[in-house]
């Protein structure tokens, strides 16, 4: 429903613009307003042409004209709106569906890698699902409950190699067991002081069906982290 206001909202903003003006390709941008009016076009068809890549340029060009004469409309303003309704409920339709069997695909492709990699020298699988492979032992205490407070260096990345965060850059991060994602909660409880393990987690000790918006972490995403544990707090 949103595309379809935008639709909406993109057309009202076109014909409030100036109803009776025609398509000048030469048109001079002498004044401040001209620029100004120029811009908008050019915001607002980019945004359009984003969401209806296949829209036909001419036939959207003559409504958008005929509306400054009622009588030349082929198509009715209440239709107009039945067919806008129409179509953005197919886009969502169609968005929820790709949506969907990309999350399935997400999903069987990390229960793939984690069935491969489980049977790799020197990982171990906990009763959890978790994975890990000792890159170096520590020697230090080891976090004895889920409250414990751990000051970390990490590392994370798909399992396909793409890193999406690092503490490697900039300072050490410090937190709760029990304010991280499951894998984290078990697999640095595991470790002592000094060591420095990989995790490989299946999504369900990750964040499952709601990553963080914007990242590179998609739903149903296995993930893999090298953490060194440098203290306990």
């Amino acid at each position: 429903m949103k595309k379809i206001l935008l639709l909406a909202i993109l057309l009202a903003t076109l014909v409030a613009c100036n109803k009776k003006s025609r398509i000048n390709s030469n048109v001079n941008l002498a004044t401040n307003i001209d620029s100004v009016s120029y811009a908008i076009g050019a915001n607002q068809a980019k945004g359009l042409l984003s969401q209806v890549p296949n829209l036909n340029i001419d036939a959207f060009m003559k409504g958008y004209l005929d509306v400054s004469d009622s009588t030349a409309l082929k198509i009715t303003e209440e239709n107009c709106q039945i067919i806008l309704q129409a179509y953005g409920q197919k886009l969502q339709q169609e968005q929820r569906e790709k949506a969907q069997a990309e999350s399935v695909k997400t999903k069987e492709d990390g229960v793939a890698f984690l069935e491969a990699n489980k049977s790799k020298p020197g990982v171990i699988t906990t009763e959890s699902g978790l994975q890990y492979m000792v890159l170096k032992e520590g020697t230090g205490k080891q976090p004895q409950s889920p409250q414990a407070n751990v000051t970390v260096h990490y590392t994370g990345t798909t399992t396909d190699g793409v890193q999406f965060e690092t503490s490697t850059n900039g300072n050490p991060a410090t937190f709760n067991l029990d304010g991280v994602i499951k894998g984290w909660t078990e697999g640095v409880q595991l470790m002592k002081e000094g060591a420095k393990y990989k995790f490989f987690i299946p999504e369900e000790l990750a964040y499952g069906a709601n990553p963080r918006p914007g990242g590179a972490i998609k739903p149903f995403m296995a993930l893999i982290f090298e953490i060194e544990l440098i203290k306990i707090n």
